[in-house]
């Protein structure tokens, strides 16, 4: 249901969105609805993706433009190379989701007030990873947990929902593993959401969003 006064959509129960194209100037497509793992993973799968704190409706995104990373072109810099290859972290996969979870949720951003990591987007991630789709990065220093990643995985493109780092370059570690991996399984992409400083340090990109939801539609 469209709002008259707004270009902005209101969910039913029925289980559907409005094309992604749709989405006002700052990529708010749509309002309400639910957390349910059939409609995050319709969202996902049209390019859309919730984002909202505690005290607000569930609210749905499509950015224009949108930030990705081509596996291929993922950028490692000398020092993050010797890191790579020498002994500081070690890797796991998918071994502890909710603590990565949890600290991504916990820990503090610059210029973000709480988190959008919700209980309601807690329970709902935590869904998805019990059925197979949202997996996490683990990075270990000293066998104790200092950075990771997760997000959801549909088969040929990632999409990251959320790093965390308590030590330096550690979710870059988690962040490089995993574009190399998805390399090695020939996804077509990851996608990165909104634009960050720290994501174009590493070959993310911008591309238009008619681009991204055709490099989508290939993908799924």
């Amino acid at each position: 249901m469209k709002n008259k006064n707004s270009d902005i959509y209101f969910l039913t129960e029925l289980l559907e969105f409005p094309p992604a194209e749709n989405a006002n100037a700052d990529g708010l497509l749509a309002v309400g609805g639910d957390l349910s793992p059939e409609r995050l993973l319709l969202a996902y799968k049209s390019g859309i993706f919730p984002w909202f704190n505690d005290d607000s409706l569930i609210l749905w995104w499509s950015p224009d433009p949108r930030m990705v990373l081509f596996p291929h072109k993922i950028r490692i810099s000398k020092s993050m190379r010797q890191i790579l290859s020498g002994t500081r972290f070690t890797l796991t996969r998918n071994k502890c989701f909710k603590e990565v979870l949890e600290a991504c949720a916990e820990i503090e951003r610059m210029g973000q007030e709480g988190t959008w990591i919700t209980n309601s987007m807690k329970e709902a991630y935590l869904r998805l990873h019990d059925l197979g789709f949202a997996k996490s990065y683990e990075v270990w220093e000293n066998e104790k947990l200092v950075g990771g990643l997760y997000g959801i995985d549909l088969g040929q493109l990632f999409c990251g929902e959320s790093m965390f780092s308590k030590a330096n370059n550690a979710s870059k570690f988690a962040f490089i593993n995993l574009a190399r991996d998805l390399e090695e399984r020939n996804y077509n992409f990851i996608d990165c959401q909104v634009y960050t400083k720290h994501l174009a340090s590493l070959g993310a990109e911008e591309i238009p969003r008619k681009e991204f939801l055709k490099l989508l539609q290939n993908s799924i």
